[in-house]
């Protein structure tokens, strides 16, 4: 079976294969095709792949073009996981929004919006070509912001693409091990979007535990979002929110943290990792132990500048391993195998939140099978987590008519109606400081 990488050339793609050499069943993934625009950094990954492998019997056939058609004839699973802009546009994009006094983070405000822009439109050329090329292949969305994309990639592609993250799995497996429950045995009810998403319940047995965690002072100070949000906020709420809801609930505090810094976050990242792909580049570094070295201090810094604000300390042990690696498998695994299994993903809503119509990208437990993701009913959100969630997927919907039109006017607009950005001016100054660094925006009249 064929699995192909889009952004192949990425830092994470070794959690990918290294999760797929631990797979020996039946209907396993038994060649790797990676595709990245930089051919450089195709021979740097692929370098640390062949040293996963060594030793390992039946590990999947690896091979790297550039040629995107090529990447995608004949793929089973598609993986797209491409960073438009690369890490100088993360970069940009933090730089750009702190200059204006909002967050630049990539996912969330005036960074999501602007990675967005200049996303969707790679992102659709791709959907469109694995409809023509690949028809019968099953897109998993890593790509960022992974609601927002999945949503533009699946007007071509249907139920076909879903997207993933890690961080509804992370949050459940927190809360599940402070609660003395095995993850596996929990069944954790999650809903929202992508990275704007809240536990509302987490049942062993048919017990809902999570009160028990809400009542116990010790307990929710016990784990990251409660050091984060703050135990007295955690009980107003009466769940959990998903750890970028930082960005939402202590937005003021997280933008200071974030103009403080010594760099941002994409910064250090696109320094972090020059310095990695530099060094695989010289044949007698040893690039799996590089690799490692290299992702165990991205790991640990992790939201760095949201911990310190909240004075919630450093990140756990058990958090600094991988984690979306291991939900794409199980997924595929899922589809490939007809093994049932329950995830948390991002696909169509088809009635499941009734705010929202059937083909907005929500995320939200599924019940998975060879046939596909399909979401859990849910009870409906809170007044408070419905109109968050309405009004940000009501700015997700003005990106893809600006992508999709190339209307200055529509992605001011998306800008403006952000709850993270509060003036139609700051709007129209975003707008044109990031057409003026990032040539992906171009195409905004």
């Amino acid at each position: 079976m064929k699995l192909t990488i889009l952004g192949g050339g990425g830092f994470r793609v070794p959690l990918v294969y290294g999760a797929l050499l631990g797979d020996r069943a039946e209907g396993r993934v038994t060649r790797v095709v990676l595709h990245d625009v930089d051919a450089g950094r195709l021979r740097a990954i692929a370098r640390v792949l062949a040293e996963q492998a060594a030793g390992v019997p039946d590990a999947p056939e690896v091979s790297f073009t550039t040629d995107l058609d090529e990447a995608l004839r004949g793929a089973a699973f598609v993986f797209s996981a491409i960073r438009v802009g690369g890490l100088e546009g993360r970069a940009n994009d933090e730089r750009v929004a702190l200059a204006e006094g909002v967050l630049g983070q990539e996912t969330v405000g005036a960074g999501g919006i602007a990675y967005g822009l200049r996303t969707v439109p790679v992102a659709v050329d791709i959907a469109r070509r694995v409809a023509r090329l690949a028809p019968d292949a099953w897109v998993i969305n890593f790509t960022n912001p992974a609601g927002l994309v999945t949503e533009a990639m699946s007007r071509h592609l249907g139920d076909r693409v879903i997207g993933i993250c890690d961080s509804p799995v992370g949050l459940g497996r927190r809360i599940a091990r402070v609660l003395g429950a095995r993850p596996r045995e929990a069944w954790i009810d999650y809903v929202g979007l992508n990275h704007l998403g809240w536990v509302r319940g987490l049942r062993v047995a048919g017990r809902d535990e999570l009160p028990r965690l809400l009542d116990d002072p010790v307990l929710l100070g016990s784990f990251e979002e409660g050091r984060l949000f703050g135990a007295d906020w955690l009980r107003s709420l009466g769940a959990i929110p998903n750890e970028y809801l930082h960005y939402y609930y202590f937005n003021r505090e997280a933008v200071r943290a974030y103009q403080e810094a010594e760099r941002t976050r994409g910064a250090f990242l696109h320094d972090q990792q020059a310095r990695f792909y530099a060094g695989v580049a010289d044949p007698g570094v040893p690039a799996l132990d590089l690799w490692n070295r290299t992702r165990a201090e991205r790991e640990a810094t992790y939201m760095a500048e949201n911990r310190e604000a909240a004075g919630a300390g450093e990140r756990e042990a058990e958090d600094l391993s991988g984690g979306y690696e291991n939900v794409a498998l199980a997924l595929m695994r899922a589809i490939a195998r007809d093994e049932r299994a329950t995830l948390i993903l991002n696909v169509r809503n088809r009635g499941t939140l009734s705010p929202l119509d059937a083909d907005a990208v929500i995320e939200v437990p599924c019940l998975v099978d060879a046939s596909g993701a399909h979401p859990v009913s849910v009870d409906p959100l809170p007044g408070h987590a419905t109109g968050l969630v309405c009004a940000v997927k009501a700015v997700e919907r003005e990106v893809l008519a600006a992508a999709r039109s190339g209307s200055r006017a529509t992605a001011v607009k998306a800008f403006a109606l952000h709850p993270l950005v509060d003036s139609v001016n700051v709007a129209r100054r975003l707008v044109d400081g990031y057409t003026a660094v990032h040539p992906g925006l171009a195409y905004l009249g």
